[in-house]
């Protein structure tokens, strides 16, 4: 019995890792935004020792992921695993009491009023062949016309066919997409700028208005050196990932929709 009560009076681990206070605002800045570990140091003000513990003790419970830079190898980025995050938020809120159980729904973006701009994304990569494409397929499928999206790449190279099979596995035909080179999105607004790839996120261009720059680290599925299925599995992996983020993607959208709607009355 002493053994049980204990357990019961016990907070569940995700609680005891996010409640120290760094902890926390580690997993505030890599809630938007994969990140590396300067950045991190830079934005919070605290030394880089201090920051890698920490980031150590997150990954260690499966919270952050870390990845190689494809730009800069010397570099890793680290980033939050929103789908653990929400998995261990709902059975500490299950422990607490069965009534606090979250409940699974589908995100939705409020569809503009007539006078208001639609949001914009851009995603871009490297190619534009696979990752951006895929994102902004994704996008449009989820968002339901609220929200408008868009791709491009440093370097354009035709939609890889891997892309356009997998896609086609969620219902999705980019077969007659085409690529896109960043330039010619050059002035026009956009909400939100996502880059996928390292290496484009250096060359990024300046948009007006100042839109909400966010990076994604994922590899290029192409770039792996896998030939026949190991490659198709890596265009898999690459839409499960980004299939993955991107509900979570909506609800930030939503979210902030919502607070400027506050904050302009």
């Amino acid at each position: 019995m002493a053994t049980t009560a204990a357990t019961a009076w016990k907070p569940p681990r995700f609680l005891e890792l996010a409640a120290h206070p760094l902890r926390w605002r580690i997993l505030v800045e890599l809630a938007r935004s994969d990140r590396r570990v300067r950045e991190l140091c830079d934005r919070l003000e605290e030394p880089q020792p201090l920051i890698s513990y920490h980031l150590r003790r997150l990954q260690a419970d499966g919270v952050v992921e870390r990845r190689r830079s494809s730009f800069d190898a010397r570099e890793a980025y680290y980033g939050l695993d929103l789908g653990r995050c929400k998995e261990l938020l709902a059975e500490s809120g299950r422990v607490l009491h069965p009534g606090l159980r979250f409940s699974p729904h589908r995100p939705a973006v409020s569809r503009p009023a007539a006078h208001r701009q639609p949001v914009r994304i851009l995603f871009l990569c490297t190619g534009n062949s696979a990752r951006s494409q895929i994102a902004e397929a994704l996008v449009e499928a989820a968002a339901g016309g609220a929200v408008e999206a868009a791709s491009a790449g440093s370097a354009p190279k035709p939609v890889h066919l891997n892309a356009v099979r997998v896609m086609r596995g969620h219902g999705v035909d980019l077969s007659g997409r085409r690529s896109k080179h960043l330039s010619e999105f050059a002035g026009q607004r956009f909400d939100y700028v996502i880059s996928l790839c390292d290496r484009v996120r250096e060359v990024c261009p300046e948009f007006p208005d100042q839109p909400n720059l966010i990076h994604w680290s994922i590899p290029d599925p192409a770039g792996e050196g896998t030939t026949g299925d190991e490659s198709y599995a890596a265009f898999e992996r690459t839409a499960g990932e980004l299939a993955a983020r991107i509900p979570f993607l909506l609800e930030l959208i939503e979210f902030d929709l919502q607070a400027r709607e506050v904050s302009t009355g």
